[in-house]
């Protein structure tokens, strides 16, 4: 059974900047795009950016020009460079991995902005 897991988040001041990070725990089928969304108490879970295979990203409104994915080559690994942070962007950040066949969430990393 793959597990996907998201590290790095925590407390971090406004105008600061997180970099968190999301693993599968083994290889397996092609993951064809990697993504990170979030969720804040009492909202829906939104977009916050994916990458593809081929290198491709899309950002939610919200933090373009803020937030970078990037991913390794293998496709295992996803990074989520966050800066000039707000406390708007709280939330739990979850990464999901996809393949054509099936998409794999992780459990989730809390990322909480001070004011």
């Amino acid at each position: 059974q793959v597990q996907v897991v998201e590290y790095g988040g925590g407390l971090v001041e406004a105008g600061g900047s997180l970099r968190i990070s999301c693993t599968a725990s083994s290889r397996f089928d092609n993951m064809n795009v990697l993504g990170w969304y979030r969720q804040a108490p009492g909202k829906q879970r939104e977009l916050v950016a994916t990458i593809t295979r081929g290198g491709s990203t899309n950002y939610g409104d919200a933090v373009k020009g803020r937030f970078t994915i990037s991913r390794t080559s293998a496709m295992l690994t996803t990074y989520l460079q966050m800066r000039d942070l707000k406390p708007d962007d709280t939330g739990v950040y979850y990464c999901k991995m996809s393949s054509q066949a099936q998409d794999y969430w992780g459990q989730g990393t809390q990322v909480t902005v001070s004011s």
